[in-house]
């Protein structure tokens, strides 16, 4: 098990639903924390509601240089959590541009941007601890999600291919693919979803991943069968399981 105690970690994305549930786990656990996402008050909010230290740090994940600015004021990172996500329903035939490049920029790019200053100073010291966020979205291309699943399969690939070139060093890549969660993202679904998850439940169980180790972890199990198994099925029997909207 992990001991998270006097740890420092970087949670970006943490100024509400799971972002904001998990820093409250990390808190308990003994963990300083630095919060960012775009909103320094509700950030403020944040850090006030924890039972331990934490340091806000707003920036804006889709912006290179606001990254980069950001970095001059990380301390040294034990860990860096990437939580930030943005989603819009949207199918090819409503196909909005800007939303599309928004869940790139944000939901893949923004990553990338993220891991280029936490991640070289934990290779240097050969010590840290990096978690992604995916989707079970992200294991299969599905109707109505345009960007979204595309930008969550991109953050799912990168996450492997780090864990490929640093499992046998002394940084420790996971990654976490939930399926849905309450959180003012999913509102704007107007279709059932299966197994749906609080914040709180969900920070638990990626939490507990954390501290356990082990690579990867998709939930809820039984639902996450569905999508993971979707990737043996052959075109014709995966398409009719999901007809277009």
């Amino acid at each position: 098990m992990r001991d998270f105690r006097g740890k420092t970690y970087w949670l970006v994305g943490a100024s509400e639903g799971l972002g904001l549930a998990l820093a409250r786990k990390l808190s308990a656990a003994g963990v300083h924390l630095v919060l960012s996402a775009r909103r320094a008050e509700a950030l403020k909010q944040a850090a006030a509601s924890l039972p331990g230290p934490a340091t806000i740090l707003p920036l804006d994940v889709s912006s290179t240089d606001s990254v980069t600015a950001a970095a001059t004021q990380l301390p040294n990172l034990d860990g860096m959590v990437f939580l930030a996500a943005v989603y819009q329903p949207m199918r090819a035939q409503d196909w909005d541009a800007k939303a599309a490049e928004a869940m790139a920029d944000i939901n893949f790019t923004g990553l990338v941007r993220t891991l280029g200053v936490a991640l070289p100073p934990m290779v240097a010291r050969n010590r840290g601890h990096i978690v992604i966020t995916g989707s079970l979205s992200g294991f299969r291309g599905l109707p109505g999600a345009i960007g979204y699943a595309a930008s969550k399969a991109g953050t799912m690939v990168l996450a492997e291919s780090l864990y490929a070139d640093l499992r046998k060093t002394g940084v420790t890549v996971q990654l976490a693919n939930p399926g849905f969660i309450r959180t003012r993202l999913t509102e704007k679904n107007d279709f059932a979803m299966p197994f749906i998850l609080e914040p709180e439940a969900t920070a638990e169980i990626l939490f507990r991943h954390m501290a356990r180790g082990g690579f990867k972890t998709s939930f809820p199990t039984l639902f996450s069968w569905l999508f993971r198994g979707s990737q043996f099925m052959p075109d014709w029997l995966y398409y009719r399981m999901f007809p277009p909207k």
